[in-house]
């Protein structure tokens, strides 16, 4: 039976028996595929009971029904796992990663992207982490920023009240504690959104430094964001 070559859906002959089936299959496709969302793409186990219509990226080494799917978005559908190959360019939002995905006719590449023929991205990514502050002046979130990055800025929100009877806190790294702002509040839900004056290139993974003013932390939870850009040389 002919499929359309972009999402290969089965085509309705003349005559077919049952259509429906061909038309609803291809309709659960379609609706996989528009605004492609997967719900990992870490797994290497297909799940024991995925419910109709999940989404995953197939990663290496996966068993099973996955078998030689690697790269390819597999869709459970009737009872069993369809598969999309995915074309130059496509795009999907990986809910357990956080972050969106693009292919490149090789690779999938997370974060906001843009690639050349050969392979080679300039990539830009939000990493999020939650950090439970230390008691004392000082809490440190070791290796928040990757080697190899572009740091423009780190913005944070407190997602449990900072106590200690400190005024407020400030956000940066060794020898320059204050990089990402200072005078933040402490409060459930207060934010930060710490600009540098310049694009900062970071050549080894670096640490991030929460530090106390007027005061010492005693409890308090923050979710950091480090709002980056990394390069990807063109392939072999």
């Amino acid at each position: 039976m002919p499929n359309t070559p972009q999402f290969s859906l089965s085509l309705v002959q003349a005559a077919q028996a049952q259509k429906h089936v061909t038309v609803n299959e291809a309709l659960t496709r379609i609706d996989a595929a528009l605004q492609l969302s997967v719900l990992d793409s870490t797994i290497t186990t297909p799940p024991a009971t995925p419910e109709e219509g999940d989404c995953y990226l197939v990663p290496f080494g996966a068993t099973g029904d996955w078998d030689g799917r690697y790269n390819d978005i597999a869709i459970y559908i009737a009872g069993g796992w369809e598969f999309f190959r995915p074309g130059v360019g496509w795009r999907l939002h990986n809910v357990a990663g956080g972050a969106d995905m693009r292919w490149d006719g090789v690779t999938w590449l997370s974060g906001d992207v843009d690639f050349s023929l050969n392979g080679a991205a300039t990539v830009g990514r939000v990493l999020e982490l939650d950090h439970v502050l230390d008691s004392g002046a000082t809490s440190t979130v070791a290796d928040a920023i990757p080697i190899n990055t572009f740091v423009m800025g780190v913005s944070a929100r407190v997602t449990s009240a900072i106590t200690g009877g400190v005024s407020g806190w400030s956000l940066g790294v060794s020898g320059a504690t204050t990089r990402y702002g200072s005078g933040y509040g402490v409060g459930l839900n207060s934010s930060a959104s710490g600009l540098d004056t310049r694009f900062r290139r970071y050549d080894s993974s670096t640490d991030l430094i929460l530090t106390a003013e007027s005061g010492s932390f005693t409890s308090g939870s923050v979710r950091l964001a480090v709002h980056l850009f990394y390069l990807v040389p063109p392939r072999p």
